[in-house]
């Protein structure tokens, strides 16, 4: 059996930081960070602001905190516990221009600089439920342009059933790559229509700023419906394949990790159920799962004709 992995043991940083946890403690009854801490959009961290249009598909749920968003992260690369990536992550200079390399089944592969991709999206704000397989859940209002727009440009063959995105392996800069949990670099995929379904973007930013390093600048796959370790953060490469790719974490363990990765809260973890979930900041699993993450009326068609126990 796979060795526990930090992510999976409760902490008070699981949560929030030692700061915030102490004052929720004292202005929540040890429950709950105070509401309007919850709902209030934070001031400008840098300043670099993106131009956006709000999108309909955002929830109308309260989004979580810039402190919570930016301090709660799995990001791997940058260590395995929550902290971490909030730590080890700004210390990372984001290569630029970044390019993302195109590959496999396309009429157009090659290497596209992403401040060119950018010139010709609109940037949206679309504020999505996020369900980690850990039990616990957020509201992100993301920044970000649909998945499909890109691969549109490229033009997929008619072999490209799956799109592959690889992330970047910096070495000298991300200490997680020490650890090997996983290996590296980080792969992630999705089939042909999930990746040209209108919920999945491409997210450059959080709260109408450019993405921090530690939420996976400068490019962050959003799936909203699929359980969060689907996001590939940082990504690098993205292919086209016909078969289906090997995910990190379905290679790492399959039994807990399998490719679809949709949220089922009928499908258990192999160590926890999935039925309920910790939204932060509250520290306790007291809100039921939603199917597909809420997103069922959207999404569910992709799957009609599959086992969702088996096809987890």
């Amino acid at each position: 059996m796979p060795k526990i992995l930090s992510s999976e043991i409760t902490s008070q940083r699981v949560y929030v930081n030692r700061r915030t946890f102490i004052q929720s403690l004292v202005a929540a009854g040890g429950a709950t960070l105070a509401g309007d801490a919850v709902s209030a959009q934070q001031p400008a961290v840098h300043g670099r602001k993106l131009k956006t249009i709000s999108s309909p598909f955002s929830t109308t749920e309260k989004p979580n905190t810039w402190e919570h968003i930016t301090t709660y992260n799995n990001f791997y690369e940058f260590g395995t516990d929550k902290s971490d990536p909030a730590i080890h992550a700004p210390k990372w200079r984001v290569p630029q221009p970044w390019t993302v390399s195109v590959e496999g089944e396309v009429a157009k592969p090659g290497k596209m600089n992403l401040e060119d991709i950018l010139k010709s999206e609109t940037l949206e704000d679309r504020i999505y439920r996020h369900r980690c397989v850990e039990g616990w859940s957020m509201i992100i209002p993301w920044v970000g342009f649909p998945l499909a727009n890109l691969i549109k440009k490229v033009q997929p063959t008619s072999k490209a059933k799956f799109v592959e995105f690889i992330t970047i392996a910096d070495r000298a800069k991300m200490p997680g790559l020490s650890d090997d949990v996983l290996e590296w670099p980080y792969i992630e995929g999705l089939r042909m229509d999930e990746a040209m379904h209108p919920l999945t973007i491409l997210a450059v930013g959080v709260y109408g700023e450019v993405l921090p390093n530690q939420s996976g600048a400068p490019l962050h796959l959003v799936v909203p419906w699929k359980y969060g370790f689907k996001g590939a953060k940082s990504i690098a490469r993205i292919r086209f394949v016909e078969k289906q790719p090997i995910s990190s974490w379905t290679r790492a363990w399959s039994q807990a990790y399998g490719f679809y990765s949709n949220v089922n809260p009928k499908v258990a973890h192999p160590r926890h159920s999935q039925s309920t979930e910790a939204r932060l900041p509250s520290l306790f699993r007291t809100t039921p799962t939603l199917m597909f993450n809420g997103y069922g009326d959207q999404v569910a068609s992709l799957y009609k004709d599959m086992d969702l126990r088996k096809n987890y």
